[in-house]
């Protein structure tokens, strides 16, 4: 029986959730499947990927077939590389301490870079807010300024009325 390691669709309409099963390859996506070892949410930033990385290493030691996208999952999380070390370890290249010491230099080179992503991340949301506040303030003193414009036409239009009604008020007394 050939299996694949695929994602399988749940959540709802707009929010798509997955979870990542073994599946016969016969099966259709959201049909029956031999086992659960993870779950995968695209919609958080960075995506939430929480995976059975043994149970992973067994199936694709197994011949499981990852379909493109949970490939690139078994990637990320660095199952692929760890198959790939084991299969150094097996020829005789290095020594399984070695392996490890290379996996878990490389775990924590990912975990700087994600952590960087998030920093400037939060720093480019920061700038984005400062910005946007400051484009609030200068339409609000633009308003102001029209405002104050307003009032100021207003206040001459009346002084200019008051004149020329004073003016009109003081003719006819001169006349009589």
């Amino acid at each position: 029986m050939a299996t694949k390691i695929r994602l399988q669709r749940g959540g709802r309409k707009g929010y798509a959730f997955y979870s990542i099963v073994i599946a016969d390859v016969r099966a259709p996506r959201d049909g029956k499947f031999t086992e659960k070892i993870g779950t995968y949410n695209p919609n958080t930033n960075p995506a939430t990927v929480d995976l059975n990385f043994e149970r992973a290493m067994y199936w694709l030691e197994c011949g499981a077939q990852p379909t493109d996208t949970v490939r690139n999952i078994l990637s990320w999380e660095g199952v692929l590389l760890m198959k790939h070390l084991k299969g150094g370890v097996k020829k005789g290249a290095f020594d399984e301490a070695t392996a490890q010491a290379k996996f878990e230099a490389w775990k924590q080179a990912k975990a700087a870079g994600v952590e960087a992503i998030k920093a400037n991340d939060a720093k480019a949301k920061k700038a984005a807010a400062a910005a946007a506040i400051e484009a609030e303030k200068k339409k609000a003193e633009e308003i102001a300024k029209k405002v104050a414009e307003k009032k100021a036409a207003a206040q001459a239009a009346a002084e200019a009325a008051e004149a020329e009604a004073t003016q009109t008020e003081e003719t006819p007394a001169e006349e009589a």
